[in-house]
């Protein structure tokens, strides 16, 4: 019989690791997941851009998460390694997202002009299209749409609250948006 490579037992130890902060939060299967992968998490940001502040704080969310959302992980799915790095990605894309906002200081202030009434119209007429393709959409990809677009939650985070994968998640959005614009323009 074969023998498991150094590698596999390892990828089974930190599955074992998550499965004991998921069942028990315990906190030394913890603090050996911290050791190993925060490191590298953090290496893994500043690679891709980040500075080593960022870095370090994401890493830090990144661990944060996996303490908390223990429950989410599915060793079907992705290796820990996998799901670690697919946490850290998205929590750099959700900073990278909330620094390019504008600040509330960075906005104009002061009386805008009075809109033209055949754009409020035109904008009402729109929205009511918009309502009516979005009521005919099936349940599932509604729901999305509604999170995304009306909840302002990202991918990641809509992933989190529903427990669906992420591909879904981006697949049903897509397929959504593709039946909204087809909607919309049939009804011009």
């Amino acid at each position: 019989m074969d023998q498991p490579t150094r590698k596999d037992a390892r990828t089974d130890d930190w599955v074992a690791h998550v499965a004991r902060i998921r069942d028990d939060k315990d906190e030394t299967a913890f603090a050996e997941i911290f050791a190993h992968f925060a490191p590298r998490v953090k290496s893994f940001l500043m690679r891709g851009g980040g500075d080593a502040t960022l870095a370090e704080e994401c890493a830090q969310e990144v661990m944060a998460t996996l303490w908390q959302k223990a429950h989410l992980f599915d060793p079907a799915r992705a290796s820990v390694s996998t799901w670690v790095f697919t946490v850290a990605r998205n929590k750099k894309i959700d900073v990278l997202r909330r620094q390019r906002r504008p600040e509330p200081e960075d906005l104009t202030w002061g009386p805008e002009a009075e809109p033209d009434q055949a754009d409020v119209l035109a904008l009402q007429q729109e929205t009511a299209q918009l309502s009516a393709a979005l009521a005919e959409l099936p349940q599932k990809q509604r729901d999305l749409i509604e999170k995304a677009y009306f909840g302002d939650m990202s991918h990641s985070e809509i992933a989190d609250v529903t427990g669906l994968p992420l591909g879904t998640i981006k697949s049903r959005i897509r397929l959504a948006l593709d039946r909204l614009r087809h909607a919309m323009r049939q009804r011009q």
